[in-house]
């Protein structure tokens, strides 16, 4: 239960740095791409502002005269070694190709936009569109391009540099997150303890003076005392009384030690068949069972599965005495074992009372009891059902309970097939 508790504590706590870890990193990555993109055009731009600068425009009796020849790279001027220049290109003010460096592109300009990215298989390009204009109209269009391998292959490193941090990091918040809840469950554990040592130690001193008072009732009813006079009813009520206590310590003892996981040394393979068969064989079975029809259908192949046998005959009896106590005399009380694909079930049905819908959600509930008084007179502690779902649970079990009003309950035990 504790390693559970802390395995679940460290596993919240990994998906939420991680997931703050994830998105931190996101926006870093998205951040660099930014601003590499931003350098880009900025080295773009100033690039294109110094072509354009060198523009030679005039316009003389309605004509305009362009001279491109001073321009770099367009011009007569041969590109720089250095230079990274994809291509340049002019288009007159109509969207007209005038003039070109590099590849060889359509006749007319597309579209117009400041930047672009020009995505291929080969390469990646950012592409800069820039009006030109002489006295308030354009007289032209240039267009020049950068390759993006460069911050292409800045932003693969620092890709592969995250990929390789963040699971580094993962995996030692992972690790911190585990230690962390373990400090959290020592002070959980440590008072867990304590309750169930105190648990275990309150009921078993309590059996001790139980058992006195328990035996001193029985002498006193052993000795010539007619039957019904007052001294003789109290003392079965003291008799009474002190065999209800001594279930009620019994069944806190049981939970005391038997918290949490079975212990491995009492597992052995279980004939369901056989144990079915022999608990509703039990005297404590037929005696509470004497008013009523009690059935056990098994099928035909036998069933087996791995647990403690004393302990699921313990479960099953519970539920068996509970479904006979309140089932009305000349009643019914079904015991099913049912083999399928993925699971196998044992079912507890009766024709009995039923329990109200309100109480279902607490029926599994420790010292939870639907009506008091008529438990009380029928013996019970409220403990039964609290001990069977919890050893069907230590089996890997469910236990779970549907019933109507006045027709009847079904108790069914589900075990997964491994």
């Amino acid at each position: 239960m504790f390693r559970r508790s802390r395995r679940n504590l460290a596993h919240w706590f990994t998906l939420s740095m991680g997931s703050i870890l994830l998105v931190f990193a996101s926006i870093i990555y998205y951040q660099q791409a930014v601003e590499r993109l931003q350098e880009s055009d900025r080295q773009l731009y100033q690039k294109a502002s110094l072509m354009a600068a060198n523009i030679d425009y005039a316009r003389y009796d309605g004509r305009e005269q362009l001279d491109l020849s001073n321009v770099p790279i367009l011009g007569s001027y041969a590109p720089p070694a250095a230079s990274n220049m994809a291509y340049a290109r002019w288009y007159s003010a109509s969207g007209k190709l005038q003039q070109f460096y590099g590849v060889q592109p359509v006749d007319r300009l597309q579209a117009i936009a400041a930047f672009e990215t020009i995505e291929s298989d080969s390469e990646w390009l950012r592409q800069l569109t820039l009006p030109v204009d002489y006295n308030g109209r354009t007289i032209g269009y240039l267009q020049i391009a950068l390759p993006l391998t460069e911050v292409r292959g800045v932003l693969k490193e620092f890709l592969m540099v995250m990929a390789i941090a963040v699971p580094l990091t993962l995996g030692a918040v992972s690790l911190v997150g585990w230690w962390l809840g373990g400090l959290a469950m020592q002070p959980i554990r440590y008072t867990y303890d304590r309750l169930q040592r105190f648990t275990s130690d309150a009921s078993h001193e309590l059996r001790a003076p139980l058992a006195t008072i328990l035996s001193n009732a029985q002498v006193g009813l052993m000795s010539p005392v007619e039957s019904g006079q007052t001294k003789h009813a109290r003392l079965e009520k003291i008799a009474e009384t002190a065999k209800s206590m001594n279930r009620l310590t019994t069944d806190l003892l049981f939970l005391a030690r038997q918290s949490g996981r079975l212990d491995s040394n009492s597992i052995r393979s279980i004939h369901l068949n056989n144990l079915l068969k022999e608990t509703i064989s039990m005297p404590s079975i037929q005696s509470v069972a004497q008013q009523v029809t009690l059935k056990l259908e098994l099928p035909e192949e036998n069933i087996l599965i791995k647990g403690n046998p004393d302990l699921l005959t313990q479960a099953i009896v519970n539920l068996l005495t509970n479904a006979c106590k309140y089932t009305l005399p000349e009643g019914m009380v079904w015991v099913r074992l049912v083999s399928q694909y993925h699971r196998i079930l044992i079912q507890v049905e009766d024709t009995g009372i039923g329990i109200p819908a309100t109480d279902l959600p607490h029926i599994f509930e420790r010292f939870y009891r639907v009506d008091s008084e008529r438990s009380r007179d029928r013996g019970g502690t409220g403990l039964g059902l609290a001990i069977a779902y919890q050893i069907i649970a230590a089996h890997g079990g469910h236990l779970t309970v549907s019933s109507q009003v006045g027709k009847g309950s079904l108790f069914q035990i589900e075990f997964p097939v491994i």
